[in-house]
């Protein structure tokens, strides 16, 4: 692991594997995220490699006050569920593996750094840190958001991953708001792909009130 500040994880790093090996290659990986407005209460996210093939969807409720987004694979069999943890003063997201919703296939929690900031801050605990009431060192923090183009996620002081590393955005206020855009995700080697994207649609989700 890096060990001076503002550091990028790189090869031959150790792999961060939350939601599964599966998702951690050894070299970096540019995605791009289509997000699509289905209907008044719901949308859709794809995710592709740089060769088009499709990797992650994420359904679920665009608007509401209890959020749930399913992440599928390709062939449409669910990898995790996000739910959004009732009105609460800091917003908060539970991610558990499957559809669970059982305490023990609790994968990470996600929750507002502050209760109001004009710029998106979030932190994140593994299940096994989350277990722990009086913790308050958290695994992971992303901060920015999509309308600056300017999100990132951060390991200690290491970036793992990000969007605006040095890449091309199609995107708009106009899109923006109705709901309809695509992005460029850069996720660093051996960091899990399906952890990033999973956080990002969560705080998407709490950006998105155009």
């Amino acid at each position: 692991m890096p060990k001076n500040k503002k550091t990028e994880w790189q090869v031959g790093d150790p792999a961060i594997s939350v939601v599964g090996d599966q998702f951690c290659n050894p070299y970096p990986m540019d995605l791009l995220v289509k997000r699509k407005f289905q209907n008044f209460s719901k949308d859709n996210y794809q995710v592709y490699d740089p060769s088009g093939n499709l990797l992650l969807q994420i359904d679920g409720q665009a608007w509401g006050f209890s959020h749930k987004r399913v992440m599928r694979d390709p062939a449409g069999f669910t990898i995790l569920t996000m739910r959004q943890k009732g009105i609460t003063l800091k917003n908060k997201w539970e991610v558990h593996g499957g559809e669970s919703k059982e305490k023990e296939d609790l994968l990470f929690t996600v929750q507002q750094s502050q209760a109001v900031s004009l710029k998106t801050s979030v932190d994140v605990f593994l299940a096994e840190n989350n277990n722990v009431k009086k913790s308050n060192t958290c695994d992971f923090h992303a901060s920015g958001g999509y309308s600056n183009i300017s999100f990132k996620v951060f390991k200690s002081d290491a970036l793992i991953a990000g969007v605006g590393l040095g890449v091309t955005h199609k995107f708009t206020w106009g899109s923006f708001c109705k709901g309809k855009y695509n992005f460029r995700v850069s996720v660093n080697p051996e960091v899990d792909y399906a952890f990033i994207i999973a956080l990002l649609v969560m705080v998407d989700d709490n950006e998105n009130w155009c």
